[in-house]
């Protein structure tokens, strides 16, 4: 890639061509929406991050135009936002699904099965890693330790924990969704899109009924060791126990 005369990029000989606007009343009104985040911040180039969720709640992905109207607004180069966008797993950077289903497949919920499940959803579904139903309404994907080991295996919905799942619950899962089925995650808030995600998560009211006062916190997995350390009896607690040993249900 080299520079031209006039300061455009070129690349194989062809100038980039610039990015297309938002329609006047799109950008009327993110813009009011960016200012807002904006304004949270001694710094404007800190809002760098929400700013792309507002983008990516629009479309449903992070385009050249939305990374465009970030750099316009944070007088940031379309360089240094392109960088931020595509180093977080989190900024989709082409069309997806409605839902995001992500499989830990990282080491403890690989051997409880997040293999399998990962396997079995992309047969059910047809697609690959990233790939996304013909419908629109699923992206898979596999993703790294969300930090609910002791649920393992665990799915993600749009970041909506789905716990101790297998092969035959998570298909039933997406077979929901993809037939506009209620589906309750585990825990946490109830499950919206992923565009209704990225706006809550640009750090605008989650309006959801029972968003507030959903919790995510330790649920009784978690709170075995600490449990026990006090004396106490956990109930009904599913312990794995190292090298093949026989395993129970913790208080039989």
């Amino acid at each position: 890639m080299t520079q031209t005369p006039t300061g455009g990029n070129v690349s194989l000989g062809m100038p980039q061509l610039p990015a297309p606007a938002y329609p006047d009343d799109v950008r009327a009104r993110l813009e009011a929406d960016a200012r807002a985040i904006i304004d949270r911040y001694p710094g404007s180039r800190s809002a760098l991050l929400p700013m792309l969720h507002l983008v990516q709640s629009e479309e449903g992905h992070v385009t050249r135009t939305g990374m465009q109207f970030c750099a316009d607004l944070l007088g940031l180069t379309t360089a240094e936002v392109t960088a931020v966008a595509t180093f977080y797993t989190m900024y989709r950077r082409k069309p997806s699904g409605d839902y995001q289903v992500g499989v830990c497949t990282n080491t403890l919920c690989a051997v409880m099965g997040g293999d399998a499940i990962f396997e079995e959803l992309k047969e059910h579904l047809g697609v690959g890693n990233n790939g996304t139903t013909e419908d629109g309404k699923i992206t898979l994907e596999h993703i790294e330790c969300n930090a609910a080991c002791d649920y393992a295996p665990v799915v993600m919905v749009n970041w909506e924990f789905f716990d101790n799942q297998t092969p035959e619950s998570a298909r039933k899962m997406v077979d929901d969704l993809r037939e506009g089925r209620t589906v309750e995650p585990t825990r946490g808030a109830p499950l919206c899109t992923f565009k209704e995600t990225a706006r809550i998560l640009a750090g605008f009211p989650d309006e959801r009924p029972g968003a507030v006062a959903a919790t995510g916190g330790a649920g009784p997995a978690s709170l075995v060791g600490l449990r026990l350390a006090k004396g106490e009896t956990p109930q009904q607690t599913r312990i794995v126990h190292p090298r093949g040993e026989a395993a129970g249900q913790e208080g039989e």
